[in-house]
C-alpha cells in the first residue's frame, strides 16, 4: 500500500520534465516556464545553433539544473552565484557566439535594462554575446512587444521555425 506522503511524492517526479543535454537526461520542476525551457533545449537550439553546447540551463526549482562552469570560464565568464542568470545558454561553436536565452512565462523580455545587466554579467566573455527572448505564443509576445531591447531576437515556440530580429543585418548574429 501506498502511504498519501509517497504517492504525492511520486506523483511530482512524474510530473518533472525531461531535458536531454550531451546525451544525459535531466529532468526540470513542472510548470510553464520549465516546458518553455524545454522547448528551448529540444527545439530552439536544435534548430538556430546547431551543433552547440549547452553550458547552462536554470530550473524554477534548481537555479543551476546544469551548469558546465569550466566551458563558461575558458570563454572568460566568471559566474557570481548572486547574479541573475538567463535561463539558457548556448555557445554556438559554429559562429562562436554565446547564446543568452531568457524564457518569458511571467517576467519580462530582455528590454534595454536586462540587456545592460546581461552584458555586464557577461563582460569578461571573449567571444560576442547574442541575446534571444522566447516565448511560448505569439500572444505572450504581444504582451512585452513595446519592451524588447533593439539587437536581440525573439523566438516564439509555436512558431519554431521563424525568428523576429530587432535589427542589424542577420538573424541570430552578433553585435
Amino acid at each position: 500500500m501506498i502511504t498519501p506522503n509517497c504517492q504525492n511524492a511520486q506523483e511530482r517526479e512524474m510530473a518533472r520534465i525531461p531535458i536531454t543535454i550531451e546525451g544525459d537526461v535531466k529532468t526540470l520542476s513542472p510548470g510553464g516556464h520549465n516546458v518553455l525551457i524545454s522547448k528551448i533545449v529540444s527545439e530552439f537550439a536544435a534548430r538556430f545553433t546547431p551543433a552547440g553546447r549547452l553550458l547552462y540551463v536554470g530550473d524554477t526549482d534548481e537555479k543551476f539544473a546544469h551548469f558546465n562552469e569550466a566551458s563558461l570560464t575558458a570563454l572568460g565568464v566568471t559566474i557570481d552565484a548572486h547574479g541573475k542568470m538567463p535561463d539558457v545558454i548556448v555557445h554556438f561553436t559554429e559562429k562562436n557566439w554565446l547564446v543568452l536565452i531568457e524564457a518569458v512565462t511571467s517576467h519580462g523580455p530582455i528590454n534595454p535594462k536586462r540587456k545592460t545587466e546581461l552584458e555586464k554579467l557577461f563582460k569578461g566573455s571573449t567571444i560576442p554575446l547574442v541575446m534571444v527572448t522566447s516565448f511560448l505564443s505569439r500572444k505572450a509576445m504581444a504582451e512585452y512587444l513595446s519592451d524588447i531591447a533593439w539587437e536581440t531576437d525573439v523566438w516564439v515556440a509555436e512558431d519554431a521555425t521563424h525568428l523576429v530580429h530587432f535589427n542589424g543585418q542577420h538573424l541570430l548574429q552578433a553585435y
